[in-house]
């Protein structure tokens, strides 16, 4: 089993919940639509990775999202992440009709910083993603189609939200390829202050 960082444990998420469709920037540059309720989605513990790969068949495409950390029910800690797609089999899946698990749960396809103590407000949070040095994606969680907050109580509705379980809360606009070599650096932010930040290098 896969496992994160929180402080400094070692701990390991059951499952990984993605939000999508959660900026309406993002739903607009993928020429989407707003959906009529809270998308979501599953990863696997075995897609979660350290390795940010430009292809795996087909190129990648990346997402960064801010990320919550789950404990009895309730949001806990808070980290930034990656959520890897495979965009064109995505495409075709979804013009199929077909699930988006070959598109998004593959191993490796999602990347998290370490994790720390949730703020008491997490709409203040948002993230940056810098990539060679280049500002590509920022986002704040009171932009929100769906925030933290509702997320939970949306989720606890209909799934069992295990101890340690991470929550990617959607992206906002930005996404794109990810090129060999480029150097992505993910922020989680509390006002102007850092709270957590990652860094990985496309091979």
């Amino acid at each position: 089993m896969r496992s994160i960082q929180f402080g400094n444990q070692s701990i390991t998420p059951s499952k990984v919940v993605c939000i999508g469709k959660n900026y309406t920037a993002h739903i607009e540059e993928m020429n989407s639509a707003v959906p009529d309720q809270m998308v979501v989605f599953m990863k696997p513990n075995s897609a979660i990775g350290t390795t940010l790969r430009a292809l795996a068949d087909e190129p990648i495409h990346y997402e960064c999202e801010i990320c919550l950390l789950v404990q009895s029910s309730e949001i806990f800690g808070v980290g930034v992440g990656l959520d890897l797609t495979k965009r064109e089999l995505q495409r075709k899946l979804k013009q199929a009709g077909l699930p988006w698990e070959r598109s998004k749960a593959f191993d490796g396809a999602a990347l998290f910083s370490a994790f720390v103590p949730a703020p008491a407000d997490p709409l203040e949070l948002r993230l940056e993603l810098w990539v060679d040095r280049a500002l590509r994606q920022s986002g704040e969680a009171s932009a929100m189609l769906y925030q933290p907050n509702v997320i939970i109580g949306e989720l606890k509705t209909f799934l069992t939200l295990d101890d340690f379980d991470i929550i990617m809360t959607g992206t906002p606009a930005g996404v794109g390829p990810i090129a060999l070599g480029e150097h992505f650096e993910a922020r989680l932010l509390r006002g102007d202050s850092t709270l957590i930040s990652a860094s990985w290098t496309a091979v």
